[in-house]
C-alpha cells in the first residue's frame, strides 16, 4: 500500500518542484529572441498541432517567410480558424489543413499517404502536439495516452516520412526534424517492460516519461542520419513554460490559478516558439550542427540517460514492434 503511494505522489512532487525551479528561472532571465530569418520560398513544412498555441505561431512564422505550410492536426475547425487568422495578415501565405489524430495509427497512416499522393517535398518536420496531464486512458490502438500520442505517434509519422525528407535535403540544405520536448524528461523513466504505465499510473509520471521517449528517439535518430550521411538532421527543443492550453490539466488548486500564474510568470507562445523556429530555420544549425537538446536558443546538456545508447537502441527497436514496422 505505501509502495503504491510513494509510486504516485513522487512523480507530482518531482514535477511540481521542477515547474517551480523553471518558474523562478523564467523570472529572472530574458526569454530567447529569435533573429532574422532567411526566406523559405519553395520549403514544404509540417507542424503537427498547429492550430493553436506554440505551433500555430510556428506555422504563422514559416508561412510568413514563405514556406508552404500543412497543419496537421485532430480539430478542422480550430485549423481552418488559423489558416483564416493567418491569410488575414498575409494574404499570400501557403498554409492548409490535414486531418491528423496521433492517436490513431491508422490516422497517421492515413495523413502521410495523402501527404505523399501529392509528391511534395519535406523539408521541415516540427513534431510539437502533445497531451499532459491527461486522466488514465488509452488511444485506439491501446497505448497509453501519453506515450502513444506524444511518442508513439510522432515516431510512426516521422519513420514513414524519412524517405521524404532526406530525398527533400542536400547537402548545405538539409531536411530538418525538430521534437518539441519539455524539461519534464529530466525526471522521466523509461521502463521497456512498462512503457504503458499498468503496473501503477501516474498522469505526472507517463507525461515526463513520454517526454524522455522523444529525446532518446530523436538523439538516436540523429546518429542514425549522421552514419548514414543522410541530408536530415533531429534535435530536441524545450521551449520552456507556456501560457497554452497544455496545462489544463494540472493540480486542482493550482488550475484554479493557473491562469493568473501563466499570464504574470509564463511565456507566451509566440516566446515559446522563438526556441522552435531557431532550431527549424537557422542557417547556424545546418548539418551535423542541427542535433542535440535546445532551450531558449542555447544547447543544453540533458539527463545521463539521454545519451544511454542501449536504452536509445532498445526503445527505438520496441517502438517498431510495437507499431509493427519492419
Amino acid at each position: 500500500m505505501l509502495s503504491a503511494v510513494r509510486s504516485q505522489l513522487l512523480p507530482v512532487i518531482r514535477l511540481y518542484l521542477l515547474g517551480l525551479r523553471l518558474v523562478l528561472v523564467q523570472l529572472f532571465s530574458r526569454p530567447f529572441r529569435l533573429p532574422v530569418m532567411p526566406r523559405q520560398d519553395g520549403k514544404v513544412a509540417i507542424v503537427t498541432g498547429g492550430g493553436r498555441g506554440i505551433g500555430y505561431e510556428v506555422v504563422r512564422h514559416m508561412a510568413r517567410l514563405g514556406a508552404h505550410v500543412i497543419i496537421g492536426g485532430r480539430d478542422e475547425q480550430e485549423g481552418l480558424e488559423a489558416i483564416r487568422r493567418i491569410c488575414e495578415e498575409d494574404k499570400e501565405a501557403k498554409v492548409e489543413f490535414m486531418k491528423l489524430d496521433l492517436a490513431s495509427v491508422q490516422s497517421v497512416r492515413q495523413f502521410v499517404r495523402s501527404f505523399k499522393e501529392r509528391d511534395l517535398p519535406l523539408n521541415i518536420l516540427v513534431n510539437n502536439a502533445g497531451v499532459m496531464l491527461v486522466p488514465e486512458g488509452r488511444t485506439d490502438d491501446g497505448f497509453e495516452q501519453h506515450f502513444g500520442v506524444n511518442y508513439l505517434g510522432h515516431f510512426l509519422l516521422t519513420w514513414l516520412l524519412l524517405d521524404t525528407l532526406k530525398d527533400s535535403g542536400k547537402c548545405g540544405y538539409f531536411s530538418r526534424v525538430v521534437n518539441v520536448s519539455s524539461s519534464a524528461h529530466c525526471v522521466g523513466e523509461i521502463r521497456l517492460n512498462d512503457l504503458n504505465s499498468c503496473q501503477c499510473y501516474s498522469a505526472h509520471a507517463a507525461y515526463c516519461h513520454s517526454k524522455l521517449a522523444q529525446l532518446l528517439f530523436s538523439s538516436y535518430l540523429h546518429q542514425e542520419l549522421q552514419r548514414g550521411g543522410s541530408p536530415l538532421s533531429s534535435c530536441a527543443v524545450d521551449p520552456g513554460m507556456v501560457d497554452t492550453a497544455l496545462y489544463r490539466h494540472l493540480w486542482t488548486p493550482l488550475s484554479l490559478a493557473q491562469s493568473v500564474i501563466a499570464r504574470l510568470l509564463f511565456r507566451t507562445p509566440a516566446e515559446g516558439a522563438a526556441s522552435v523556429l531557431h532550431a527549424a530555420l537557422s542557417p547556424d544549425l545546418e548539418g551535423e550542427c542541427g542535433g542535440g537538446y535546445w532551450a531558449n536558443g542555447r544547447r543544453e546538456m540533458t539527463t545521463p540517460p539521454t545519451f544511454d545508447p542501449q536504452l536509445q537502441l532498445s526503445l527505438w527497436e520496441t517502438s517498431l514492434r510495437l507499431l509493427g514496422l519492419d
